[in-house]
C-alpha cells in the first residue's frame, strides 16, 4: 500500500513564513528593548572607534545577503527548539557570567563589556531564529546569520594579539623587502635601523588590523557571492593575511626609503600619517586578481565534461 504524503500548499507555506517572520520581527524588538542599554552603547563607541567603524554595516549586509539569495531559501518553516534551547542557554551564559564577574570585583574594558553583551544578544536571535524559522532556513541561510559574528566586537585581548603578529611579520618582511632591493638593514624586534635616518619602530598603528579586518569580511563576501567551491573560496579567504603583511612591509619599505634617500623628515610625510588607505587601494590589484582566477577556476572545473 503506498503511503502518501501530504504537504501545505506553496501559498499557505508562505502565508506561515510571513507570519513567523512578524513574531521574530517583534521578538527582536523585544531583544533590542531588553539589550537598550548596552546596544546604544556599542553604537557610540563604533562611532569614535576606527576599528570597530564596520559594526553598524554588519546587519545591514546580512539582510542585504539575505534579500538577494531569497529565492535560494526554502519557505518552509521547521522550528528547531533544541537549537533555540542551545542559543538560549548560551545567550544567557554570556551575560550571567558577566553580570557574577562585575559582582564578583572584575572591572572589564568598556570594549570587553560590549563584546560579551553583543555576543549574548547575537545569540539569543540566533535562538529566536531556530525557534520560529525552523533549521531548514537557517541551513539555507547559514552564512548571512553567521556573518552576524562580526558585530561583535573583538576583546582586548585578541586585538592586542593580532597587532602583535602584525607587527613582527611586517617588520621582518620589510627587512626582507630591503634586502632585496640593497639597502643595508638592521632589525631588533620591531625596530629597523637605516642607514643616516633614526631608526624606524613598528608600532601598532603600523599592524593595519583595521583594513585587515576589513579585507577579511570583503572576502568572505565576496567569495560567498562569487565563488562555487569551498575550497576556493577558503584560497581566498585565507590569502588575506599574506596579503595584509605583504601591504604592511611594503609601507614600512616605502617610508624607509623615502626617509633614506629624500629626508628623515619623511617619517613625519602624509604618506606615513594618512597613507593608509593608498596602501589598502594599492593591496585590492592583488586582491581582485585573486577573486577573477579562483572565479575562472570555479567556472572552468563546473564547465568540464563527466565521463560515462
Amino acid at each position: 500500500m503506498e503511503s502518501t504524503i501530504y504537504t501545505n500548499p506553496p501559498s499557505e507555506t508562505r502565508l506561515v513564513l510571513r507570519r513567523h517572520l512578524n513574531w521574530l520581527a517583534l521578538e527582536t524588538i523585544l531583544l533590542c528593548v531588553c539589550f537598550g542599554r548596552p546596544l546604544l552603547d556599542l553604537l557610540r563607541f563604533t562611532l569614535h572607534s576606527e576599528l570597530f567603524s564596520y559594526i553598524p554595516l554588519v546587519p545591514a549586509i546580512g539582510a542585504y545577503l539575505i534579500w538577494t539569495q531569497k529565492e535560494e531559501i526554502t519557505t518552509e518553516v521547521r522550528p528547531f527548539k533544541t537549537g533555540a534551547v542551545i542559543a538560549f542557554i548560551i545567550g544567557a551564559g554570556i551575560a550571567a557570567g558577566w553580570w557574577m564577574g562585575i559582582h564578583g570585583g572584575w572591572k572589564p574594558a568598556r570594549q570587553d563589556y560590549l563584546t560579551m553583551m553583543t555576543l549574548s544578544f547575537v545569540f539569543f536571535f540566533w535562538g529566536a531564529c531556530f525557534g520560529l524559522l525552523g533549521w531548514k532556513i537557517m541551513r539555507d541561510a547559514a552564512f548571512p546569520f553567521a556573518f552576524l559574528i562580526f558585530a561583535v566586537p573583538m576583546p582586548t585581548a585578541f586585538v592586542a594579539g593580532i597587532d602583535a603578529f602584525f607587527q613582527i611579520t611586517s617588520a621582518w618582511t620589510a627587512q626582507l623587502i630591503f634586502s632585496l632591493v640593497g639597502t643595508a638593514t638592521l632589525r631588533h624586534g620591531l625596530q629597523i635601523d637605516l642607514p643616516g635616518v633614526p631608526a624606524l619602530l613598528v608600532g601598532p598603528e603600523c599592524s593595519g588590523i583595521h583594513s585587515t579586518l576589513v579585507l577579511f569580511m570583503t572576502a568572505l563576501v565576496a567569495g560567498y557571492l562569487f565563488l562555487r567551491w569551498s575550497w576556493t573560496r577558503a584560497i581566498f579567504v585565507i590569502a588575506v593575511v599574506p596579503l595584509a603583511i605583504l601591504r604592511n612591509g611594503f609601507r614600512i619599505w616605502v617610508i624607509g626609503e623615502l626617509c633614506v634617500h629624500i629626508s628623515p623628515a619623511m617619517i613625519d610625510s602624509p604618506i606615513h600619517r594618512k597613507g593608509g588607505p593608498l596602501f589598502f587601494a594599492l593591496a585590492l590589484i592583488p586582491f581582485f586578481l585573486l577573486l577573477a582566477f579562483l572565479r575562472r577556476r570555479d567556472f572552468n572545473k563546473s564547465e568540464k565534461p563527466v565521463k560515462e
